[in-house]
């Protein structure tokens, strides 16, 4: 069964810096055809559950207290590329808007909930590298992609 890497919130995790989490009930019908790999790389990057809400502004993530906490995101996201490159995990699934994980659009930096083009700290790396990111919007696209295959063989 393919792996696929997927934002720990979004599998019920509680690891969202308010303490909940993202849960999404597609993750049920996920398990079907992908064998999940849930991560927070804000938690493997040593940041506490709660946080203090973060985002990025450029290369960098503040905190809304203003404390750059940008070396946490980096070491979330080494450790995650080193379970990436491990596992051979092609494909992810990840929390939009986050600056970790926001695929497509992150916050603006500027905590006035506005959001910008753009791809989180994980996200943009692991595009690099050719791994293929979805939000949390594209899990059924997924669930349907592979519930074709398996009724043409």
């Amino acid at each position: 069964m393919e792996k696929i890497l997927i934002s720990a919130c979004l599998v019920g995790d509680k690891v969202k810096y308010d303490g909940k989490s993202n849960y999404n009930p597609l993750v049920r019908e996920l398990l079907q055809y992908y064998e999940l790999v849930p991560v927070c790389p804000e938690v493997l990057g040593g940041l506490t559950t709660p946080r203090t809400p973060s985002e990025r502004k450029g290369d960098i993530v503040i905190d809304k207290n203003g404390k750059d906490v940008t070396k946490y995101f980096i070491k979330g996201r080494d450790d995650v590329i080193n379970i990436v490159e491990y596992l051979h995990i092609k494909k992810a699934i990840l929390k939009e808007n986050s600056p970790s994980c926001g695929v497509n659009s992150i916050y603006d930096g500027n905590f006035n909930h506005k959001y910008i083009k753009g791809s989180g700290i994980l996200t943009e790396k692991l595009k690099a590298l050719g791994v293929k990111c979805y939000n949390e919007d594209e899990i059924k696209v997924l669930i349907d992609e592979k519930a074709n295959i398996d009724k043409e063989h």
